[in-house]
């Protein structure tokens, strides 16, 4: 049996305006979960992670990392 790695994931929490907090995972294209508060929302994409994780290991699919990822934030001006 294999010895488990830790893997790190960046997620981004949106505050929705009916409430609670949509997740995603920029690098697991299609992992989206929702909590009504960050506690949960945080606990929620974890366990989506994990199932995630747990279905390219499935389909021999190789998992993705956040390493070599660089962010930068833009600011743009609209007359939106």
């Amino acid at each position: 049996m294999s010895t488990p790695q830790l893997i790190s994931y960046r997620i981004l929490l949106r505050k929705e305006p009916e409430g609670g907090y949509t997740v995603t995972v920029p690098s697991l294209p299609g992992c989206v979960t929702y909590g009504e508060s960050i506690e949960e929302a945080t606990a929620m994409a974890k366990e989506a992670i994990e199932l995630y994780l747990e279905s390219l290991k499935e389909h021999h699919e190789e998992i993705p990392t956040d390493e070599g990822v660089l962010e930068y934030t833009l600011t743009l001006e609209t007359n939106a």
